[in-house]
């Protein structure tokens, strides 16, 4: 089982600068430039601090958001337009940076990743406000979702970014509200776990079925964790009581030879 973070992976107070992170990004995916994944990072960066300095924003961490994203799918096979963005998709979503501006700064195919994922995120969000249509709704329900989702995907780097959003919004509601929290990991159990599966992405499929289960279905999730750190704790005393007969059988072995 994936242990539930505690924090995000991603350390905002760590000793990486931003051309650090555009750095990391770009070797992990095996790029040759970091320009533009440097002026994301800027531009996510100025602003959260815009927002930061606003005493009634209570919005979500965009910038953090951006850079895990952009973490995880550097690890994948993907381009530079793709991580870029990953990066600036959260801004866009919650209104703080356009579309437009997109499109101005970064290009036409930074803005069409984003707006496919806009999409998909539109199909999903129409399906939740419809509960008995969604929200804990037969597996031919949640099947058909699954495919309205492949049928607009026109680009596989759209789905990728989408699901590394939604791994870091599972990720993110340890702190949020109950209702939040089964919301999110409904959604992500019944769409897009299945569909990292669909595409081949094992790790995040594996890390969203685990978290949301962890939401779903609490006492069932802490009982196994358990009893699996139980076992954990069998095996590593055996393997201590083992190494332990090992060494002394050749202590043995070697007084025997010297006799």
């Amino acid at each position: 089982m994936v242990k539930a973070r505690e924090l995000h992976p991603i350390q905002l107070d760590s000793d990486l600068t931003l051309e650090n992170w555009a750095e990391r990004f770009a070797r992990e995916a095996h790029l040759e430039s970091t320009e533009n994944l440097q002026k994301a990072i800027e531009l996510i960066e100025a602003l959260e601090t815009q927002d930061t300095m606003a005493k009634d924003w209570k919005g979500p961490d965009a910038y953090r958001f951006g850079l895990e994203m952009a973490d995880m799918l550097s690890a994948m096979p993907i381009d530079e337009n793709a991580l870029v963005a990953a990066l600036l998709y959260r801004s866009v979503r919650i209104g703080r940076l356009q579309l437009r501006d997109v499109r101005q700064v970064f290009g036409k195919p930074v803005a069409k990743l984003i707006e496919g994922v806009q999409q998909m995120a539109i199909i999903s969000q129409t399906r939740q406000d419809t509960p008995k249509q969604f929200l804990g709704a037969a597996e031919n329900q949640a099947d058909a979702v699954r495919r309205m989702l492949v049928a607009v995907i026109d680009d596989v780097r759209v789905a990728l970014i989408k699901l590394a959003e939604r791994t870091a919004a599972i990720r993110a509601v340890k702190s949020a509200d109950n209702s939040r929290r089964i919301k999110v990991a409904r959604e992500v159990s019944e769409v897009y776990a299945p569909l990292a599966h669909r595409l081949g992405i094992g790790h995040l499929k594996w890390e969203l079925e685990d978290l949301s289960f962890r939401y779903l279905e609490e006492n069932a999730y802490k009982q196994i964790a358990k009893a699996l750190a139980e076992r954990r704790e069998d095996r590593e005393r055996y393997i201590q009581e083992l190494a332990c007969k090992t060494y002394f059988f050749n202590l043995a072995k070697d007084a025997t030879k010297a006799s």
